[in-house]
C-alpha cells in the first residue's frame, strides 16, 4: 500500500475514532420522551390556570362590576366559541409547521392575552379578552397530541396524554387558592397579570428544551429506536400527500364516533372549571375563602382520574383485548362512574357535593385520556392534529350550548338539572363510540 493511501486510511481512522468518542460523551438525558411530557404537563398547569382563573374572580366580578350569572355566561361563551372554532385551524398549523414553533406561538398569545384581561372594565371587554385567549390555547391539546403522537410508541400514548392531561386538574386545582390569595392581598387584575406572566416563563422552557426526536440532542440512540420501533396498534396507512387533510378526516364514521362523544363529554368540565365558586357561594352558602378551602377538591380527584384513564387500555390489553375495544372499555367504566355526579344537586353537605363533584371530575378526566389518544390511533400521522382540533371543536360546541343553559337554568330553577345532565351524557357517548368507531381500513384512508 502507497504511504498516501496508508496515511489517508490512518486519518480516517483516527477521524472515525474521536466521532465515537464524540457520541459516547454526548450528554443524554434519560427517559426523554417522559421528560417532554412532563413539560407539556407543565403547560396543561398554566393553559388551565389562565382559564379557570375567570371562574375564581367570578364571585368577585359580580360585586365590583355588577356581572350577573347571565352576564358571566356571555363571557364564557366567548371563549368558548373562539376556543372551539380554532381548534382545528391551530391543529392545521401544527400540522403544517414545525411542532416547536407552532406551539410556541400559541402559548405566546394567550399569555399576552391573560395579561391584559387585567385592564377589563365591564362583562363585553371581559368577553373581548377572553376571546383572545381562546385563540391561543385552542394550539394546547392539537399540539399535544401531536407531540406525543411523534415521541411515544402507541402502547405509551394513553398513558403519556393521561400524564400531560394531569394539568388541566392541576392548573383548576392551583388557580382556586391562587387567585383567592391575588384577590384578597391585592385585586382580580392583579390575579389576571400574574398568571399571564407565568405564560412566558414556560414559553422560555418551551424554545429551550423542545426538539424533534429525530434531531434532539439529548436523544439516546437506544430511545429513538425505542420509539421508532414501537410500531403502530393499528395499521393506518398513509393516503397520498395530494389528497386535503380535511377530505381524509370528515368523511370517516370514526371521526364522528370521536366528536359526538366528545360533544357529549365536555359539558361536564365546563361546569367544573367555570362554576363550582358560583354554585358553592349561590346554593351552598360559602363565603370566598370557603370556596379556596373546597373547590380545588375536584380538581386534584380529576389529576387521579387522567392516571387511571392512562392505564385502563394498556390493562385492557393485556387482559387480551383488541385496542379499539380496550378503548371503548376505558371510556366506558368511568362513564358509569360519572352517573354518580347527578347526586351532587341532592347532597345533604358542602363536603357531601364536594365528595360528588371529585368523583365526576375524576371519570371525566379518565374519559378524556382515551378521547385525546384516539385520533393518533385511527387517523394518518399527517392529520393527528387536525383530527384532534376538530374533534376537540365539536366537543366544545357541546360547553358552549351547556353554557349557555347553565346562565339561565341556574339562574331560575337551580344546578340540580344539570348535575343530572353530566351525569348520563357520557354513558350516551360511550354507546356512540361503541356503535360506529371500528379499526380503520387501509384502503379508506389511501383512497
Amino acid at each position: 500500500m502507497e504511504p498516501s493511501v496508508q496515511q489517508t486510511s490512518v486519518e480516517q481512522a483516527a477521524v472515525e475514532t474521536q466521532q465515537a468518542a464524540a457520541e459516547t460523551q454526548r450528554f443524554t438525558l434519560r427517559g426523554l420522551r417522559w421528560w417532554i411530557a412532563g413539560l407539556l404537563t407543565l403547560i396543561t398547569v398554566v393553559n388551565y390556570i389562565d382559564r379557570a382563573a375567570l371562574g375564581v374572580v367570578g364571585p368577585t366580578l359580580k360585586k365590583e362590576l355588577a356581572i350577573d350569572e347571565v352576564s358571566f355566561s356571555y363571557m364564557v361563551i366567548a371563549f368558548q366559541i373562539v376556543y372551539g372554532f380554532m381548534q382545528p385551524f391551530a391543529g392545521r398549523i401544527i400540522d403544517w409547521l414545525n411542532i416547536r414553533v407552532g406551539y410556541a406561538a400559541a402559548l405566546a398569545w394567550w399569555s399576552i392575552a391573560q395579561t391584559i384581561t387585567g385592564f377589563a372594565t365591564g362583562w363585553r371587554s371581559l368577553a373581548f379578552f377572553r376571546a383572545i385567549l381562546g385563540v391561543g390555547e385552542a394550539g394546547n391539546f392539537p399540539g399535544a397530541a401531536k407531540t406525543v403522537s411523534q415521541w411515544f410508541p402507541p402502547k405509551e400514548r394513553t398513558v403519556a396524554m393521561g400524564v400531560i392531561n394531569i394539568g388541566s386538574g392541576v392548573g383548576s386545582m392551583i388557580a382556586q387558592p391562587l387567585v383567592v390569595v391575588l384577590i384578597l392581598a391585592y385585586s382580580w387584575r392583579a390575579a389576571f397579570l400574574a398568571t399571564g406572566i407565568a405564560g412566558f416563563v414556560v414559553l422560555a422552557l418551551w424554545l429551550f428544551v423542545y426538539r424533534s426526536p429525530e434531531t434532539h440532542p439529548w436523544l439516546s440512540e437506544e430511545e429513538r429506536e425505542r420509539i421508532r420501533s414501537g410500531g403502530a396498534l393499528l395499521k393506518v396507512a398513509e393516503p397520498p400527500r395530494e389528497k386535503g387533510v380535511l377530505k381524509l378526516v370528515l368523511p370517516q364514521k370514526n371521526f364522528w364516533a370521536l366528536a359526538i362523544a366528545r360533544f357529549l363529554s365536555e359539558p361536564a368540565w365546563q361546569l367544573f372549571t367555570y362554576w363550582i365558586p358560583f354554585y358553592l357561594m349561590t346554593e351552598r352558602g360559602v363565603n370566598l375563602k370557603q370556596v379556596a378551602y373546597f373547590a380545588w377538591v375536584p380538581f386534584l380527584a380529576a389529576d387521579l382520574g387522567c392516571l387511571f384513564g392512562g392505564v385502563l387500555s394498556p390493562f385492557f390489553m393485556k387482559m387480551g383485548a383488541r385496542v379499539l375495544t380496550a378503548r371503548k372499555l376505558a371510556m366506558t367504566v368511568p362513564a358509569v362512574l360519572m352517573t354518580l355526579a347527578a347526586l351532587t344537586g341532592k347532597a345533604p353537605s358542602v363536603e357531601l357535593a364536594i365528595l360528588f363533584f371529585s368523583i365526576g371530575a375524576f371519570s371525566h378526566q379518565a374519559i378524556s385520556s382515551t378521547l385525546l389518544t384516539l385520533p393518533a390511533d385511527v387517523f394518518p400521522s399527517r392529520t393527528v392534529a387536525t383530527a384532534n382540533g376538530l374533534s376537540g371543536m365539536a366537543g366544545y360546541a357541546g360547553g358552549i350550548l351547556f353554557t349557555w343553559i347553565v346562565g339561565q337554568v341556574a339562574r331560575s330553577i337551580g344546578y340540580g338539572p344539570l348535575f343530572i345532565g353530566i351525569g348520563v351524557f357520557d354513558l350516551i357517548g360511550a354507546l356512540t363510540l361503541w356503535t360506529l368507531l371500528r379499526e380503520p381500513r387501509g384502503e379508506e384512508q389511501a383512497a
